[in-house]
């Protein structure tokens, strides 16, 4: 393998790749007091055409974006999160996947919330663009300490579709009302690490098939505290689909690892 090829593959392999269904729980805001709204957004860029091949010559071009906002008034919280992912090699686009996500959390501190979301999203990986969905949840809370907490969320939610057969390139325009579960765990294991796990389930009833479609997906994370500043990060995916609208894979699965340092 060239020395070019393994920077690509490095590349390809440090790029967050947004799932079909979010980690909301990542940007879930913590019990506190009063009102405010936070902003931030990241934007990385990366290009090169550092080929020592002549006749293979390998240009790239690539970038990550990232936009969150949060405001809270009194009870309630609105979060908004985008994501976008692309990666160009040569003249071929090898990666362009992104979602927007918005929710709004009410009644937050109670042991029962409420919630509605929708969300935009699209993945060339899968052949899926786009995808809409809109929902509400009934939130209880389980469990919920300095420690621990335990969240188990369930509602409604409709999803449309417009998946593209890899082969054929034939449209499928799908649409479904499905029911929606979560299931939501963090414990502070010590003072130096964290763990966090989120599992959904979500099936609908096909018409076209005479016959249920069942997706589940489980994320978590685990923060290791190094130093004061520098912390080990890792995280899981798993994603699947029992029965795919088009033939893709129907396990997925990413492992990210890497190091962080706070300011």
């Amino acid at each position: 393998m060239r020395l070019n090829q393994v920077f690509v593959l490095f590349f390809i392999s440090t790029l967050t790749l947004p799932a079909q269904i979010l980690n909301i729980e990542k940007s879930r805001i913590e019990a506190d007091t009063g009102d405010y709204f936070r902003f931030n957004t990241t934007l990385s860029l990366s290009s090169f055409n550092r080929s020592a091949d002549i006749e293979n010559p390998v240009n790239l071009f690539g970038f990550n974006a990232q936009l969150n906002a949060i405001r809270k008034k009194g009870e309630h919280a609105i979060i908004l999160i985008n994501q976008t992912d692309y990666l160009r090699i040569n003249e071929n686009p090898f990666l362009n996947t992104g979602f927007t996500h918005l929710r709004g959390h009410f009644w937050r501190e109670s042991k029962r919330s409420a919630e509605i979301f929708t969300q935009y999203s699209y993945d060339n990986f899968r052949q899926v663009n786009p995808r809409i969905l809109f929902g509400t949840n009934a939130r209880f809370a389980l469990a919920k300490n300095n420690k621990v907490s335990l969240f188990f969320g369930a509602g409604p939610m409709y999803e449309w579709e417009r998946w593209i057969h890899p082969q054929t390139d034939q449209v499928a325009n799908v649409q479904f009302i499905k029911l929606n579960t979560y299931t939501s765990f963090r414990a502070s294991i010590n003072e130096n690490i964290d763990f966090n796990a989120l599992v959904y389930y979500q099936v609908g009833y096909d018409q076209n098939i005479s016959d249920f479609r069942h997706r589940v997906a489980l994320t978590s994370n685990i923060i290791a505290k190094i130093t004061h500043r520098l912390s080990l990060n890792i995280g899981f995916e798993i994603h699947y689909e029992d029965k795919p609208i088009v033939p893709v894979t129907p396990l997925i699965y990413s492992i990210r690892n890497g190091l962080s340092y706070s300011f």
